[in-house]
């Protein structure tokens, strides 16, 4: 049967084994999304049901990414250590007993740590996910693979503040968090039963210090990001997060190129083309997730509409994503990254640009459309690179490049957000004299202006090193 398996992942097809080790996969994967995306619109009624303020509620989503960030490095470790079934069963056992305690939360702190809980087993579920597709398929057919990732990404968003914000209003909070419970009991069921190990284990020295080291780091500099925009780049809050941090990581980095064994193998970049396409990754991922926070802004505060408005705005560009995940991996499977990278960088520099003269008078439809054809692009670039560059590692390797990809890819996320929620505060506050709506779209032009400029970096990258 293992025999059957290798020759049909030879010839680029898929036995039904592996299609159940997917769908058991993948549905895990877009569960712990769907979770992420759930939160924002539940979090009023949280807050005025624990009568807490904005600061405190925050947290329910600050923590979440914090935990889920500090975990990435130490995933590497964990796929090597532990087989898949386990792996997949524990995380998602982790994640649905956060879950049930949520539901139940008598109070703010119970709920903040089942976010906490979640986090934990969320942060192992996607790269675990991206791990096994990875080794399932042969490096030519890896396309489709990371494309079907690329659904459960892109969907679980498209539906989650939507289905959410329905939820809270008819039954309330409680019921969102209720309503995953079985989903996750369902997944873990099926894992039971039919979920195989996919790549070898090994027994690597776990490195404690590393461990401690590492959360220091990463947890530190998130942190230090994630505040920059709300308290000021020269905030106590600020300043001593990203120092700690970057000692830290200064550090770690040192101790992992020093073990014979690291917690994470920072020699994969090593690999010119995995180095490259990690930096290109990251500088897009600086450049675009603001936009999901600005967007929203300019939707409510400048033109008016509803906050079901702007999301409503914004799911076409979602589902346009999950569509094009897969068929960007076809495309990638058999033409390269080449020409996927820069005809979506070039669609994503001329979006950024139209949103950099927006003004009070643009129509809702276009900008609709201009927004689902900024995901279009978003959809041509990310998948493609990223495959891309873990196909330049060996095999034993996978674990470890992705999860220096995917924490690049946080830092990014969170450098250019505060880069450019900074730089959008900045120009309101220097134009308050026209008006608080007017201020507030001129910083939103600035911003995406900025971000069509440091998409041209990534643009240039690619021009030159993407082959």
């Amino acid at each position: 049967m293992q025999r059957q398996n290798n020759e049909q992942r030879i010839t680029g097809w898929i036995s039904p084994a592996d299609i159940l080790i997917i769908s058991i996969i993948v549905s895990g994967g877009f569960i712990t999304i769907l979770n992420q995306t759930v939160i924002s619109p539940a979090l009023p009624s949280i807050m005025r049901d624990f009568q807490i303020g904005a600061s405190e509620g925050q947290w329910l989503s600050t923590a979440f990414m914090l935990v889920n960030g500090i975990m990435i490095p130490i995933t590497a470790y964990l796929i090597d250590r532990f087989t898949t079934r386990t792996l997949f069963i524990g995380s998602m056992a982790i994640f649905t007993l956060g879950t049930a305690i949520a539901a139940y939360s008598p109070n703010f702190t119970f709920l903040l740590l089942a976010r906490v809980l979640q986090a934990i087993g969320a942060g192992i579920q996607m790269p675990l996910g991206a791990v096994v597709m990875m080794l399932l398929f042969p490096k030519e057919k890896r396309g489709i693979a990371m494309g079907i990732v690329g659904i459960v990404i892109a969907f679980a968003p498209a539906i989650g503040p939507a289905l959410s914000g329905w939820v809270v209003d008819v039954w309330g909070w409680q019921v969102v968090f209720l309503a995953i419970v079985p989903l996750a009991i369902i997944d873990i069921i099926f894992g039971v039963l039919f979920l195989r190990n996919v790549g070898e284990t090994h027994h690597p020295y776990l490195d404690w210090p590393s461990v401690f080291i590492s959360t220091i780091a990463f947890g530190s500099l998130l942190y230090g990001f994630s505040f920059a925009a709300s308290y000021g780049w020269l905030s106590p809050f600020t300043i001593i997060p990203l120092i700690v941090g970057g000692i830290t990581l200064y550090i770690y980095i040192k101790r992992q190129l020093a073990l014979p064994e690291p917690l994470l193998e920072l020699r994969v970049l090593e690999s010119k083309t995995f180095a490259y396409a990690t930096l290109i990754v990251m500088i897009v991922q600086s450049a675009l997730l603001v936009g999901t926070i600005i967007v929203p802004i300019y939707i409510q505060d400048v033109l008016g509409y509803s906050a079901t408005a702007s999301g409503l705005l914004m799911m076409p560009g979602a589902i346009v994503m999950g569509i094009m995940s897969p068929i960007s991996g076809l495309l990638f499977d058999r033409f390269g990254p080449r020409f996927l990278a820069l005809a979506g960088l070039i669609i994503l520099i001329v979006t950024s640009g139209i949103f950099a003269f927006v003004d009070e008078n643009t129509g809702y439809l276009f900008l609709a459309v201009i927004f689902t054809i900024r995901s279009l692009g978003m959809s041509m670039v990310n998948m493609p690179i990223n495959t891309w560059g873990i196909n330049a590692l060996d095999n034993r390797y996978i674990a470890h490049g992705n999860a220096v990809n995917n924490t690049a890819r946080q830092l990014g996320g969170s450098i250019g957000t505060a880069f450019l929620i900074t730089i959008m505060t900045l120009v309101m506050k220097a134009n308050t004299a026209s008006g608080i709506t007017h201020a507030t779209l001129l910083g939103i032009n600035t911003a995406f202006g900025v971000s069509a400029g440091i998409i041209g970096i990534a643009l240039i990258l690619s021009i030159f090193k993407v082959k």
